[in-house]
């Protein structure tokens, strides 16, 4: 199955923490979905200087790209414009 990288900058706005506050349970039950189907392999959030979460890192398998942007339109962080900025790249976990 195919292996893809995200990476997903938030809004930097005043309000950016703190609708990603109000979402976190949202989007963790979500991960939690992905990782009881097998999908989600890794992920996190990216932290600044402050170590506030200005971002988020995700490592998920999906049969197709496609999949992967109907997983993004369902996404908390997307639908409560969270992320601002999301990148997918095919990956490949290192087998060692």
């Amino acid at each position: 199955m195919p292996q893809f990288l995200i990476t997903a900058l938030d809004y930097t706005d005043a309000q950016a923490l703190d609708r990603r506050m109000a979402t976190r349970p949202a989007h963790l039950e979500m991960a939690k979905k992905l990782k009881e189907s097998g999908n989600f392999l890794l992920g996190g959030a990216m932290l600044n200087e402050e170590e506030k979460m200005i971002g988020s890192t995700l490592v998920l398998e999906f049969d197709s790209r496609e999949q992967i942007d109907q997983w993004l339109a369902h996404e908390p962080y997307m639908l409560q414009k969270v992320w601002e900025k999301v990148e997918v790249t095919t990956f490949k976990v290192a087998n060692i």
